[in-house]
């Protein structure tokens, strides 16, 4: 299958080189070259310098043949951007964006993009290691700082006023 990512920062390079290793076709869109130093000596992908929204880019990358499309890039608008461009343009049916404002990716999949919200993933993650392994999170705030938690109190709890 081929796999088109835009940003080739850590999250990009690692999920093209994920990708390379297991045997697929990628190709990796970023706006600066020197990002691509990020990728394995042995990476065979295309490495394509433009913009990720941009078509021709876009065509460079193989986004005409492509199964998924992965918006990673440091700018949450750049990413939905180009996550709509390749659904809507090009056809490609899996694509994800990487939202870095929480309460913009509610909007965004919203508009049919599903997104990735790096601060509210890492705020669910967070709670799960702090609460008893017997609580159940049931609703986390956009911003992380608000949360409903379903827990049975045990003897080792304490309440300190």
């Amino acid at each position: 299958m081929h796999f088109v990512i835009m940003g080739c920062g850590r999250v990009g390079a690692l999920l093209a080189s994920r990708l390379d290793a297991d045997g697929h076709s990628v190709a990796v869109i970023d706006s600066d070259p020197t990002a691509f130093r990020r990728l394995p000596p042995d990476f065979s992908g295309r490495r394509v310098t433009g913009m990720g929204m941009d078509r021709d880019a876009l065509k460079q990358a193989g986004i005409k043949g492509a199964y998924a499309f992965a918006a990673v890039s440091s700018g949450d608008n750049s990413n939905i951007i180009a996550a709509r461009v390749a659904r809507e343009t090009f056809g490609v049916e899996r694509v994800v964006a990487r939202i870095y404002d929480p309460t913009r990716a509610v909007v965004y999949e919203r508009l049919g993009i599903p997104t990735v919200a790096t601060v509210r993933r890492t705020a669910e993650a967070v709670m799960r290691w702090l609460m008893p392994p017997d609580a159940d999170v049931g609703w986390l705030h956009a911003t992380g700082l608000v949360s409903l938690v379903s827990a049975q109190p045990t003897p080792d709890w304490y309440w300190i006023p």
